[in-house]
C-alpha cells in the first residue's frame, strides 16, 4: 500500500493524511516517516501532511456541525461510549483540548464535538492545525534521527 502512495508523492501523502484524520482507522505517521527515509523534503512533507490531516479534521468538524448524531451513528458507527468520552474530554479542557486531536481513539471524534457544539471554526482551526503540525514535526524529527543513526 505504501508503494502506491509513495508513487503519488505529495498528493499521495495529502490523501493518506486526509483519510487518517477522518473517522477511518488509518495511520499516516508511517507514510510521513517513510517519505523522510526516501529523502523527500522535510518541510514539504510537514506542510502537506499537516494540510491533509487538517482538512480531514475539518471534515469531521462539519460532519458534527451539519450531521451530528445522525451521521455518526448511521454511517460511521461511532458508538455512544466513544462519543461521550470525546465530549467529556472536550468539556473538561475546552478548545485547547483540540491540540490533542491527533491522539488515537478520541482524536477523530474530538473534532466532531466542536462541530456539534458550533464552536467558532477559526478557534477550532487554530488548535487543530498546530496540534497536527506538532505531531508531524516530531514524527519527522524522529525519522531524521533514525536515518542519521543508520547512516553513521
Amino acid at each position: 500500500m505504501f508503494e502506491f502512495f509513495s508513487q503519488l508523492s505529495y498528493p499521495g501523502l495529502f490523501l493518506i493524511s486526509f483519510l487518517a484524520a477522518t473517522l477511518l482507522p488509518i495511520s499516516s505517521e508511517i507514510f510521513v516517516a517513510s517519505m523522510i527515509v526516501a529523502k523527500f523534503n522535510p518541510i514539504a512533507v510537514l506542510l502537506v501532511a499537516t494540510a491533509g490531516n487538517f482538512c480531514g479534521a475539518s471534515t469531521n468538524y462539519f460532519i458534527g456541525k451539519f450531521g451530528g448524531d445522525f451521521v455518526l451513528s448511521k454511517y460511521f458507527k461511532i458508538d455512544q461510549k466513544k462519543q461521550k468520552k470525546a465530549e467529556k474530554f472536550y468539556k473538561k479542557f475546552g478548545a485547547p483540548s483540540l491540540f490533542f486531536s491527533w491522539l488515537p481513539v478520541i482524536g477523530d471524534p474530538l473534532c466532531v464535538v466542536p462541530g456539534i457544539l458550533h464552536l467558532n471554526f477559526l478557534t477550532f482551526s487554530f488548535w487543530v492545525f498546530f496540534g497536527k503540525m506538532a505531531r508531524y514535526f516530531f514524527t519527522i524529527k524522529i525519522a531524521e534521527e533514525i536515518v542519521n543513526l543508520v547512516i553513521k
